[in-house]
C-alpha cells in the first residue's frame, strides 16, 4: 500500500501537466482516465496469458462488475474530471476524506469497531495531510467551478471507499491479475461508448513525446502496477487501514515538488509528514473486531 500510494502521489503532478496540455489543445479531460482504463485492460489481459488460467464464478463476476464500477470507472473519471475544474490543493484536501468515509462505512457494513485509537489515528493523519497542502497559506477556492470540482473529487473518494468495504470478500478469492483483468474489462466495456467520441478527436500526431511518456506512466505504472499492489494490501489489511495509506500521496507530491524546485522544505512540512506517518501507524495498531471479541 505504501508503494502504490507513492506511485499515485507521483502521478498527481504528472497527470496535472498532461491535463494542462489537454486544456491548451482543447482535449476533453475524460480522455486521460479513459486511456488509463483501456490501457490497463490491455495490459492485464496480456499478463493473464502468461499466468495459470483461473476460472471465476458467474456470481463473482457480477461482484467484480460492481467493484470495477466503484474503484475504476466512477472513481477515476470523477477524480480526473474534478481536477480539471478545481485546483490540485483543493483535490488534495478532498482526498483526506477517504479514511473517514471508509471508517464509517466499515463500521456500518463490516461491523469494524470504531475504537478511540483508530479515530485518533485518522484525525492525526488527516491533520498532517491538511497541513501539507495548506501550510503555504493557500486556502480552498469557493467559486462555482471549484465547488463542482471539489464535489466530483469527494464523490470519487466515496466511490473508492465503497469498493474497499463492499467488495472485500470477493477480493480475497482470486489472484490480483484475475481480479483486475475482469474489473478493468467491465469498466472498459461500460466506459467505451461514452468516451470513444472524445478519443477519436484527439490529435495524436501533434502530441509531444513528453506527453506520451506521462500518459505511459499514468497507464502502466500508476494504474496497471498499482492496482496489482492494491489487491495484495486488500487481502491482508482492514479497509480503514488500506485507506489510511492515502495520506502518503500528498507527502510524495510535496517531496516531488521540493525535488523539482517548485516548493521549499521547512518546519511546517516536516511536522506535517511526521503527523501523516504517525496517523497511519496508530491506525495499523488499532484492534480488529476479532481481537475485541477474544477479550470479551
Amino acid at each position: 500500500m505504501i508503494v502504490s500510494n507513492m506511485l499515485w502521489g507521483l502521478m498527481a503532478p504528472i497527470s496535472k501537466d498532461t491535463l494542462n496540455f489537454f486544456a491548451t489543445n482543447s482535449i476533453n479531460p475524460v480522455v486521460l482516465p479513459s486511456l488509463r482504463i483501456l490501457g490497463a485492460t490491455f495490459a492485464f489481459w496480456v499478463l493473464s496469458l502468461f499466468l495459470p488460467k483461473e476460472p471465476v464464478a458467474k456470481a463473482d463476476k457480477k461482484q467484480l462488475f460492481g467493484a470495477g464500477m466503484f474503484s475504476i470507472a466512477f472513481n477515476q473519471c470523477l477524480f480526473i474530471t474534478g481536477i480539471s475544474f478545481t485546483s490540485p490543493i483543493d483535490a488534495s484536501v478532498v482526498t483526506t476524506m477517504l479514511p473517514i468515509v471508509t471508517m464509517i462505512l466499515a463500521a456500518i457494513v463490516l461491523k469494524e469497531p470504531l475504537t478511540h485509537l483508530k479515530a485518533i489515528g485518522v484525525l492525526v493523519g488527516m491533520s498532517g495531510a491538511l497541513l501539507l497542502v495548506l501550510g503555504d497559506g493557500q486556502g480552498l477556492h469557493m467559486d462555482r467551478d471549484h465547488i463542482i470540482g471539489d464535489l466530483m473529487c469527494f464523490t470519487a473518494q466515496v466511490s473508492f471507499a465503497c469498493y474497499l468495504v463492499f467488495f472485500k470478500s470477493v477480493i480475497g478469492k482470486y489472484s490480483g491479475a484475475t481480479l483486475m483483468k475482469w474489473m478493468f474489462t467491465f469498466s472498459a466495456i461500460t466506459a467505451t461508448p461514452f468516451v470513444l467520441p472524445f478519443l477519436i478527436k484527439v490529435p495524436w500526431s501533434e502530441m509531444p513525446l513528453k506527453i506520451y511518456s506521462e500518459i505511459a506512466y499514468t497507464v502502466f505504472v500508476a494504474t496497471f502496477f498499482t492496482f496489482l499492489l492494491i489487491t495484495v494490501g486488500q487481502k491482508r489489511l482492514r479497509p480503514t487501514v488500506v485507506s489510511m495509506y492515502n495520506y502518503v500521496q500528498p507527502v510524495v507530491s510535496t517531496t516531488i515538488s521540493l525535488v523539482w524546485g517548485v516548493a521549499t522544505f521547512g518546519l511546517t512540512k516536516g511536522i506535517a509528514i511526521a503527523l501523516v506517518f504517525a496517523g497511519v501507524y496508530v491506525v495499523t495498531q488499532s484492534k480488529k473486531r476479532s481481537d475485541i471479541e477474544k477479550q470479551q
